[in-house]
């Protein structure tokens, strides 16, 4: 039986604690329980827009669309965003806050529980069950002091916690019991039960072991959940782990650039799941060779990213791509880093007054503005067909079209520009290739290429569900 508030915590980052949160979020809803998730601290610049304007970490995102529930800024309310090695953009209740130093990291999460429990106790009040996710692993001495995210949080909500181990990474009863070991008293009495995740095989291997368990910390082992490794939903910050291509093995060759403040990864899952097309994210300029369409996707830090794709050549490959014929998309800072020139007038990614050339490949000029843009986006594209599209845009870049051009610039949208010969192409619309008839449309106008109009996030439903079902068999909540 889950309680009216519930924490599922992990042993290590990558447990699981995303997607069975979310699992269990699309269990109880079917039910007809009112359910919201809730995740007090996250660290991602993979980000959602809200429905009261603001963003929160996308696996909140993925959560509400589990539980049926719009997403609310209240569900992630502080969300550190990466910009370089030492520094984060800070969002409070899904607004900019500030910035974070990783020296003053401990200190300064502290002063942030004020407001996570001010968004969590609204939650309560509005529903019949918070599911609140933990971040990383509660086991770590060096982070205990000020925390918010994992059992600083549980006490000072006063919530009971479930422990997820990865049995697929080896090693599952020495984490659990060791991060059970590592708790103080207090803490270690919050653990109502530990959950064994991605399990391969069959029950009979593990033996005694779940019992041993039990008898040495007295926690019960509430369910052995099964591997499902073709289950394709959202990644929050691991791109790599994608197990693309989905499709067929893909005729339509797309390289996404992972530079290294890549943003929203999660766009290209519609294309990694079409049949024919397999994506690929690539860090090289020799893997930008032989691709038919390039992409270059949303960053956290563009004028770094750009500096990067410099550095390493890409931009070279990515010139000779299109001069011998090859196809590129920019997705919001992908988008500003094509155009002819980007200007940081207020110091937003550095000094004030910075500015850099752009790629050169899309006629417009972009400056960076203190002010963060967030929209969510359902409209009829004007370009390639009159169909549907939805997303969201989240940026503080103003692009707008070289003063040469400004008169009769066509109406392309959800592009905002195109080059000359229509190879390059730039949008500020995050989830671009998730509405079916519009990702139709695009491929066969680009590539003469017929594909399927499934819209993805009917496609992450189904998944959930399967997800759900899964649960229901193995933990019988």
């Amino acid at each position: 039986m889950i309680p009216p508030a519930l924490m599922l915590q992990g042993t290590c980052s990558g447990a699981g604690k995303t997607a069975l949160t979310a699992g269990l979020c699309r269990l109880l809803a079917r039910r007809g329980v009112r359910v919201a998730p809730f995740k007090p601290q996250n660290m991602s610049n993979n980000a959602a827009v809200t429905v009261d304007g603001g963003e929160i970490g996308r696996g909140q995102w993925l959560q509400a669309l589990a539980a049926g529930v719009e997403p609310h800024s209240d569900m992630n309310p502080v969300l550190f965003k990466p910009e370089a090695e030492r520094t984060a953009q800070i969002i409070v209740q899904g607004k900019v806050a500030g910035r974070l130093q990783a020296s003053s990291f401990c200190q300064a999460r502290e002063p942030l529980l004020p407001q996570a429990m001010e968004s969590y106790q609204r939650l309560r009040e509005a529903y019949d069950v918070v599911l609140i996710e933990g971040a990383g692993s509660p086991a770590e001495p060096n982070l205990r002091q000020g925390d918010i995210a994992n059992m600083g949080f549980a006490a000072a909500a006063d919530v009971p916690v479930w422990l997820i181990g990865d049995i697929d990474r080896g090693g599952v009863f020495a984490s659990l019991l060791g991060t059970l070991e590592w708790l103080d008293a207090a803490d270690r009495a919050r653990i109502e039960g530990f959950v064994i995740n991605r399990f391969r095989g069959s029950r009979e291997l593990l033996g005694t072991a779940p019992v041993q368990l039990e008898k040495r910390t007295g926690v019960p082992v509430l369910g052995v959940v099964p591997s499902l490794p073709d289950l394709h939903l959202p990644e929050e910050d691991a791109p790599y782990r994608m197990a693309g291509p989905r499709g067929s093995g893909g005729s339509l060759k797309v390289a996404v650039v992972a530079y290294p403040r890549l943003s929203n990864h999660d766009d290209f899952d519609a294309l990694d799941a079409e049949s024919g097309v397999h994506v690929r994210f690539v860090r090289t300029a020799h893997d930008v060779d032989g691709a038919d369409l390039v992409i270059l996707p949303g960053s956290k830090h563009v004028l770094s990213d750009l500096a990067w794709l410099r550095s390493c050549g890409i931009e070279q490959a990515l010139l000779r791509h299109v001069r011998y014929g090859g196809k590129v998309i920019g997705i919001c800072g992908g988008l500003q880093m094509l155009g002819e020139r980007l200007e940081d007038p207020h110091g937003i990614e550095g000094d004030a007054g910075g500015s850099a050339a752009g790629l050169g490949l899309l006629p417009i000029v972009t400056s960076l503005a203190p002010d963060k843009y967030l929209s969510e986006v359902e409209q009829i594209a004007a370009w390639p067909a009159p169909v549907s599209v939805s997303g969201y845009e989240i940026h503080h870049g103003v692009s707008e079209h070289s003063p040469a051009l400004q008169d009769g610039v066509e109406d392309i949208f959800p592009f905002v520009a195109r080059s000359a010969d229509g190879r390059v192409l730039g949008s500020y619309l995050h989830r671009l290739f998730d509405s079916g008839p519009f990702r139709r449309a695009l491929l066969v106008e680009l590539f003469g290429m017929e594909s399927g109009e499934e819209d993805e996030r009917q496609r992450v439903i189904d998944e959930l569900d399967r997800l759900a079902d899964l649960l229901e068999e193995s933990i019988g909540v």
